[in-house]
């Protein structure tokens, strides 16, 4: 079982205001600033995310280290970082 988002959890509070605790409320607000202040600022098309999602499902990653590690991978391909090169010398612990 899974517990609602933050989202979810504030949609219910506002369909029903006059039911739930000031110290409930408070707890919510303070979760979604938090999320809010935390959030990425990349938004994608929507066949993009479909694409992130399905990428971050089989790497077994968050879609923000999906990101990460795409950016990553793409600026060493293109020599905007250096790339860790292994020689036939050098020391793998068998796993080259």
């Amino acid at each position: 079982m899974t517990s609602p988002d933050t989202a979810t959890l504030l949609e219910d509070a506002a369909d029903r205001i006059a039911d739930i605790s000031r110290a409930d409320l408070q707890i919510m607000l303070r979760r979604a600033a938090l999320r809010l202040r935390n959030a990425g600022d990349i938004s994608m098309d929507d066949d993009m995310e479909e694409a992130l999602r399905d990428l971050s499902g089989e790497f077994g990653m968050t879609r923000n280290d999906t990101i990460r590690f795409i950016v990553r991978e793409w600026m060493e391909k293109n020599t905007y970082l250096p790339v860790h090169n292994v020689d036939e010398d050098s020391e793998v612990d068998g796993s080259a």
